[in-house]
């Protein structure tokens, strides 16, 4: 009996409080300690601290921001851009580019006339436009209904005998006429482009 009692103390003496380290600790030089969620503990220096797991969570960033929608920006009014297709409109009374004309050919020779006059290429373009809607450069254009003739389909045709003798048949003479008329009524090729599109006729 007396090795039994003997015994016991022995394995008594030897077995520690399991938070005998943790109370040892909230006293000592230990900085910190190892707590479980819930508990309070002070730390050298006599601070408080409680450790609770709730406290402590996972931060989602907010997700990114969605992109920016491309704006285009509208064509200048003053030059205008398009395509080279010519098939792009720059602005109201502005018309697609017309491109180089064929040497030799009428639209060649208005280019001639309209730069002469100190119109830059843009009036040229308008020009183009509102000649191919009215006859499609064709000389010889005669609208059966109204009696307008040619290029610039003036009404009647027999006006553009001011320009020249051969106007059923000269384009320049069609074209010098159809360039003093625009003038005169419209100021530039492009003018008068705003005012067919408007109405339909010039």
């Amino acid at each position: 009996m007396l090795g039994f009692c003997a015994s016991f103390a022995f394995v008594g003496a030897s077995l520690v409080n399991p938070l005998a380290g943790a109370e040892a600790a909230t006293t000592g030089s230990v900085a910190a300690a190892v707590v479980a969620p819930g508990q309070s503990f002070t730390v050298a220096g006599g601070v408080a601290t409680t450790a609770d797991r709730d406290s402590y969570g996972v931060t989602v960033p907010p997700p990114p921001p969605p992109p920016e929608p491309v704006v285009e920006e509208a064509p200048a009014a003053s030059t205008g851009t398009s395509t080279s297709t010519g098939t792009t409109k720059k602005s109201r009374g502005s018309a697609p580019v017309a491109g180089k004309p064929d040497p030799g050919s009428a639209k060649a020779a208005a280019a001639d006339l309209v730069a002469a006059r100190g119109w830059g290429s843009e009036q040229y373009d308008c020009l183009v436009s509102l000649w191919n809607k009215e006859s499609g450069w064709n000389v010889y254009a005669a609208n059966r209904s109204s009696g307008a003739y040619g290029i610039p389909q003036a009404l009647p045709g027999s006006k553009m005998a001011s320009a020249g003798a051969d106007w059923q048949t000269n384009p320049a003479t069609q074209i010098t006429w159809g360039l003093n008329y625009i003038q005169g009524r419209y100021t530039t090729p492009c003018g008068a482009w705003a005012h067919s599109q408007s109405v339909n006729w010039y």
